[in-house]
């Protein structure tokens, strides 16, 4: 077989492949391992590793008389409580 004929095939092949990536929100098998995270990120557990990034970040801080340990803690507690609800608009998003 020639190249074109190696090309064509993999491509052959790629499309077929394709079809299941029309599948991301009409499954249900992760659905209950996702509502879970969700829950333990955006919940008190979530809320309570927040505060302690921003306390860790507050002791290294004041430890090394450097302002970028508390700005890591909090930027990091910021990243945690909303990056879920981006995610999850993004990914349920509609055209």
């Amino acid at each position: 077989m020639n190249r074109k004929a190696h090309v064509a095939l993999a491509a052959a092949a790629l499309f077929l492949i394709a079809g299941s990536a029309f599948a991301g929100t009409t499954g249900t098998e992760f659905q209950d391992l996702y509502k879970w995270i969700n829950d333990v990120v955006t919940g008190y557990f979530g809320k309570a590793v927040a505060v302690a990034a921003v306390g860790v970040g507050a002791i290294m801080s004041i430890a090394r008389v450097n302002p970028i340990p508390i700005l890591s803690g909090v930027g990091f507690a910021v990243f945690e409580q909303y990056t879920p609800t981006i995610i999850t608009g993004i990914l349920s998003a509609t055209i």
